[in-house]
């Protein structure tokens, strides 16, 4: 991380991502706010900054309340956000007359002039300019006029609270370092140089090492006795930390910081040490004599050894990733009547789970937005300025959403609570696993699969996609024959549980599809890299299908069979390119008969359509293909393609020839 001093001297940002704020503490609250920018500049290829203020601006604005006691020195922050894996920090002094300028001044002199941001990233309260007059609200209008975007990241709950560095500040007061801490994300800490004191610790046996802070405004725990853990030169070693005046034995009453390093002797005055304080043991008692106080200090040496062990064993397994664990995430374009059907069996399953619940606005013209803020005021929603389709809608969205797993639901869809742990555990069960399904059921037919994805996707060799369940257009009734967790070749979009970093390496949803067969050109490319799709179908979802777009109108027929053909361009080894296309386009020519006999003509036009935009986007797709061959042997994990759940014979000779209708009697 490379870090600026001065704001006049700053290098040329190339597609800057930038964060704003005092960051005391680098809390968890901050780490999502980083974990975005990050994300962005990833997406972007740009580079990630986050911009701070010294001195805080609190301390400048309200000196007569006092100054704010600091969670981090400058040297600690500095630190933390370098091993959060920012490319820059810039360090921007804080005035009075800085804090005098506009909003309006704000975005266009200090944030435009000097980062010329791709991105701004910003906690939902965030406010700037003169009289904190400006918004996240007022950021985002000011955009299309200095050509940036504005992402808004919610805050972190823990336990019912939101994590904040003044609720952490109380914490420590308090000397309960067990919240201080999960509010942090990280120990707190305690860094300073090593100076020679009396000594007398080494005449009791247990040598500290007298820690000077320098920066006065650092917040300092109450006095007492603590479980720490002390790094000198990249090594961690057990402590013990002694806050207070020494009643015992000394006179002058001076406040001092001292460690002592457990199995350490060694000089190590005029060092840097950094302390990791863990918790808190016992306060600061006056004993009667020195051998009291020598008894009293081996009893605490056991303790804070089995406070420690007993922390390390607390946190042993736990997930350091501090963001949501599961999003369930709509993608909604004019739906408020999906919304107003579905969306409450979405939120009470998302509530008795304990998971978040999102929507991605893909720039609705109807009411769906005031009615979702009026409904559910504290739902989170990523406002989309115009429909980008279902692919790039939620590429977009999901940039602005911080979870490990992502659970794309249609807006038609209902679920219940189990649906969650179900597909988390299934995903938890192998990590070669990158997206699973649940099985997929009629909301209208509760007892018959539904056509979009039914109990796991499976292609044939010409890349026809077919399910467990449905086969074209013949779905079967559900009798517990596919209710065997197994492998697939892709899940079904309309409920796709994916883990968000595979989602992410791998590009997302291809934005050319738009919509249908996007998730079968990303579960492809997965396969290709040697990862498992899966459908568990312990749990069941109700999706009415075809909600959006009916499964049998002429837009359908044009997106299916263009993106199968741009699918297979992309996917397929070179040399079956070259003959799978051509024997596709002839197939395509054969249902055009039919479609014929059935007097569809605009379904016929409709195929007659995708061939020739297939054609003209064909450079596009070689590009795409090259690019995302790129992506692959990145991340792969294996250098064999994984084929489970590609049926090596033809799925419509079987069908329309050999009049096998069910998945069952065509992959035997």
């Amino acid at each position: 991380m490379l870090v600026h001093h001065n704001i006049h001297q700053l290098p040329s940002f190339h597609q800057a991502v930038i964060t704003v704020g005092s960051f005391d503490g680098v809390h968890l609250g901050h780490s999502r706010l980083i974990r975005q920018v990050i994300k962005l500049a990833g997406h972007v290829r740009g580079e990630s900054i986050v911009v701070t203020f010294d001195p805080h601006p609190r301390n400048v604005l309200d000196p007569q309340d006092g100054q704010i006691p600091l969670l981090t020195t400058m040297d600690e922050k500095i630190r933390l956000l370098d091993a959060a894996g920012i490319d820059h920090l810039v360090i921007v002094p804080f005035n009075l007359e800085f804090s005098q300028i506009s909003a309006d001044e704000y975005i266009e002199r200090f944030l435009v002039a000097h980062f010329h941001p791709r991105y701004i990233v910003l906690g939902f309260n965030h406010r700037f300019g003169t009289n904190r007059a400006g918004d996240i609200r007022f950021l985002r209008w000011k955009g299309p006029q200095f050509g940036y975007e504005v992402s808004e990241v919610y805050g972190v709950d823990i336990d019912g609270e939101t994590v904040s560095s003044t609720k952490i500040r109380a914490a420590i007061i308090e000397r309960d370092l067990e919240k201080a801490n999960k509010f942090l994300g990280h120990p707190y800490l305690l860094s300073g140089k090593v100076i020679k004191g009396e000594q007398v610790g080494r005449t009791l046996g247990f040598p500290t090492a007298n820690i000077r802070i320098n920066t006065v405004e650092k917040l300092i725990p109450p006095d007492g006795i603590y479980a720490a853990y002390a790094w000198w030169q990249d090594a961690r070693f057990e402590a013990m930390l002694y806050i207070g005046r020494k009643p015992t034995l000394e006179k002058n009453k001076e406040r001092v910081i001292e460690v002592h390093l457990l199995d350490f002797n060694e000089q190590i005055y005029g060092e840097e040490l950094t302390v990791e304080m863990i918790s808190y043991i016992r306060e600061d008692t006056q004993f009667e004599d020195r051998d009291a106080l020598q008894n009293q200090i081996r009893m605490d040496r056991k303790k804070i050894r089995l406070a420690l062990e007993d922390a390390a064993i607390a946190s042993e397994g736990k997930e350091t990733r501090k963001g949501e664990q599961i999003a369930a995430v709509i993608l909604n374009y004019n739906g408020i009547n999906h919304l107003r059907h579905y969306l409450p069996s979405v939120m009470a399953a998302c509530k008795e789970a304990g998971v978040g619940c999102h929507i991605i606005d893909n720039g609705s013209t109807d009411d769906s937005v005031a009615y979702l803020q009026q409904t559910y005021p504290g739902l989170h929603i990523v406002r989309l300025e115009e429909n980008l389709g279902f692919a790039a809608g939620y590429n977009h969205g999901l940039m602005h959403i911080d979870a490990e797993y992502y659970f794309l639901i249609n807006s038609d869809v209902s679920l219940g609570a189990e649906v969650f742990p179900a597909l988390l555990q299934t995903m938890q069960s192998d990590p070669e696993i990158a997206a699973c399904q649940p099985k997929i059921l009629s909301d209208q037919k509760r007892d018959e699969f539904e056509y979009a994805g039914a109990a796991g996707g499976w292609i044939d060799f010409l890349g026809y996609p077919f399910c467990r369940g449905r086969v074209l257009n013949v779905t079967e009734k559900d009798h517990g024959q596919y209710d065997q967790k197994a492998e697939i070749f892709w899940a079904s979009g309309a409920a796709f549980f994916i883990r968000s970093e595979r989602f992410h390496q791998f590009g997302g949803f291809d934005p050319q599809f738009f919509a249908h067969l996007e998730e079968i050109d990303l579960c492809w490319r997965l396969k290709r890299a040697g990862f498992k799709i899966v459908c568990d179908p312990s749990v069941a979802v109700y999706h009415l299908g075809g909600g959006t777009l009916s499964y049998d109108s002429p837009k359908k027929v044009y997106l299916n069979f263009r993106n199968s053909l741009v699918a297979i361009a992309k996917n397929e080894r070179p040399l079956d390119v070259l003959w799978k296309v051509p024997a596709r386009v002839l197939l395509d020519y054969v249902a055009c008969i039919l479609f014929l006999s059935q007097g569809k003509v605009p379904h016929i036009l409709s195929v007659l359509r995708a061939h020739l935009d297939f054609i003209l986007t064909l450079p596009l797709s070689i590009v795409k293909r090259r690019y995302h061959q790129m992506e692959i042997r990145k991340h792969r994990i294996k250098i064999k393609s994984n084929t489970a759940g590609i049926f090596n014979g033809s799925m419509v000779w079987d069908f329309y020839l050999n009049q096998r209708k069910s998945f069952r009697d065509i992959v035997k």
